[in-house]
């Protein structure tokens, strides 16, 4: 599977995980996000890839999962209660799965759907 942006042809796995973390840019989110269905990337969206990139790659290739992204997107969303159900609203097949794939890092090896 590869994604075509701006010209250049971006490798991703069978399930669109992008084979290289440095191909990523904010175009690259953009077209892996229409590709889920998800057709604009919101403020809130930006700040859980944005999250889940800074932990990947400043955290020793931390994926956090469901209960440690609802904790951080506290920390981020102080003006509003943050719940699992909020962040599903955002990334319906699975914040962190599915934040990760448009994030544009690997596919956790956490068990779980998706």
């Amino acid at each position: 599977m590869a994604y075509e942006v701006n010209g250049k042809t971006i490798e991703a796995n069978e399930k669109g995980y992008l084979l290289n973390v440095d191909d990523w840019d904010e175009d690259v989110a953009k077209a892996i996000a229409a590709q889920e269905g998800i057709e604009e990337l919101t403020q809130r969206h930006w700040d859980i890839i944005n999250y889940l990139r800074d932990e990947y790659v400043n955290n020793a290739g931390n994926q956090p999962n469901m209960r440690n992204l609802v904790k951080g997107m506290q920390k981020v969303w102080s003006d509003k209660k943050v719940d699992s159900k909020a962040l599903y609203q955002l990334f319906p097949k699975s914040p962190d799965k599915q934040g990760t794939l448009v994030a544009g890092l690997p596919e956790s090896k956490r068990k779980g759907g998706y």
